[in-house]
């Protein structure tokens, strides 16, 4: 409804103001191309619906509706037909309408999939291990479309997951008609729509391709589970050689100068942040300085791209001796990780407690993006002594700059395990985007306005 109307309305408005014929014949056949261009690339889908697509989807979807149109237009050879720039500022309403409703389905497809609402029943297949692993990471999660209703595990091995084992293939791989009957055996017992492959030593190439047979022909969907973990869609891309199926996997946001890009964003993005909060510095400065003893910013070594220290800053939320103080609540750390978080630190001034909330502390971290030394969007500044204890692993959130906002701040901030937060930040070094920047920034207000999180 908001697609039909946001177009079809704008388009008869402004066609009837510009004194066309048939303004509504012409909303009408505008409202329902755009209905139907949004209908075929399966944004109405139930399973679907407020998928991460972004605003970039949208526009995809507006640009083919807007060549479908224009041609629609030259083929009908109408006289004294609209201008071309007229008729595409009637449409601009319609895709700003959708890139508005587009975080309400998403929060609605959340909402829907944590209730195990609008999601796919899955059957697993494949090696003991390799489907322990695969269950484990769906249920963890509810920001999928996929419920594990059954298993079926290759050999005799216990398997760890708790699922029912509907069936089992032979360890050896020499009847692929009694594995295929063994899986359609199982997919009717667990009612299952989709079956999970997971490819293995034992599920190998042959044995998956007789299963793929067997579940297309009884109109069944297989998808197979690769290897690969945390990397987004976008950046996988299926070829063949040779009559195998190979996944490129391309580096995270190099291509079309985004990394340069993104710093011209953030930069110009900070610099006019600074600009139109000049008077709200001016009033927290005032406000910090006369509410307790000491200085109006609080300066504090940090590590940036690649482990460089810089020297961030933030308007005090604590007592001057905060630092000093820390030892001796070092007890008391309600972060499992090497993060120090207390939810009621003393050390918090009556003021910083609200900036902290707020998150109006951080607004001088502006400067230091200004300068370079952070990003709008990133993983979350690490102290010195935090970068010493890092593991391998860990010092990946280092391959970007630290940001303002990121992730680990729209997803619950302080109330996040140190795996959990370690997880977000990985995920966003290996598969960052400008889109996904956008993404994120507008995700920030929310949790800001929310204040999950935030001690």
């Amino acid at each position: 409804m908001t697609d039909t109307f946001g177009v079809g309305v704008p388009l008869v408005a402004v066609l009837d103001a510009d004194g066309q014929d048939v303004p509504v014949v012409a909303g009408l056949v505008g409202a329902g191309a755009w209905a139907a261009i949004r209908a075929i690339r399966q944004r109405y889908a139930a399973q679907r619906l407020g998928e991460s697509w972004g605003v970039l989807a949208a526009v995809r979807d507006w640009v083919l509706l807007a060549g479908i149109l224009a041609l629609a237009l030259v083929l009908s050879d109408v006289e004294n037909g609209p201008e071309p720039t007229l008729a595409l500022a009637a449409l601009t309403p319609g895709l700003l309408l959708t890139a508005t409703v587009t975080p309400l389905t998403r929060l609605h497809l959340n909402r829907q999939r944590r209730e195990a609402r609008a999601v796919r029943r899955a059957l697993v297949v494949g090696e003991p291990a390799a489907v322990d692993q695969v269950v484990g990471r769906l249920s963890s999660r509810t920001d999928h479309a996929y419920v594990v209703v059954g298993v079926v595990p290759v050999g005799h091995q216990v398997l760890g997951c708790g699922m029912p084992v509907s069936e089992r293939l032979a360890s050896l791989d020499m009847d692929h008609q009694r594995d295929a009957e063994a899986v359609l055996r199982a997919v009717e017992a667990s009612g299952a729509d989709v079956a999970l492959v997971v490819p293995g030593l034992r599920m190998t190439g042959e044995r998956l391709r007789q299963v793929s047979w067997a579940l297309h022909g009884a109109g069944l969907q297989l998808a197979v589970v690769p290897g690969l973990s945390e990397v987004a869609q976008a950046r996988v891309r299926p070829t063949s050689a040779a009559g195998l199926t190979v996944l490129q996997v391309a580096p995270p946001a190099q291509e079309f100068g985004q990394p340069w890009l993104k710093s011209l964003l953030d930069r110009a993005g900070a610099l006019l942040g600074v600009l139109a909060l000049a008077p709200v510095f001016g009033a927290l400065a005032l406000a910090v300085r006369f509410s307790s003893p000491g200085p109006v910013f609080h300066r504090q070594t940090r590590c940036g791209l690649g482990g460089r220290p810089f020297t961030m800053w933030k308007f005090r939320t604590m007592v001057v001796d905060a630092e000093a103080r820390r030892a001796s609540l070092a007890q008391r750390n309600q972060n499992d990780g090497h993060m120090f978080k207390m939810r009621r630190d003393p050390r918090v001034t009556r003021l910083g407690s609200v900036l902290r909330r707020l998150s109006l502390d951080e607004l001088p971290q502006l400067f230091n993006v200004v300068r370079g030394d952070m990003s709008l969007i990133g993983p979350r500044p690490p102290l010195p002594e935090e970068v010493a204890r890092y593991s391998q692993v860990e010092h990946r959130r280092l391959a970007v700059k630290p940001g303002m906002t990121g992730l680990w701040q729209v997803s619950g901030r302080s109330d996040l395990s140190w795996d959990e937060t370690v997880a977000l930040d990985l995920w966003y070094v290996d598969n960052w985007s400008v889109s996904a920047d956008m993404e994120i920034m507008t995700r920030t207000l929310r949790a800001v306005v929310d204040g999950r999180g935030a001690y």
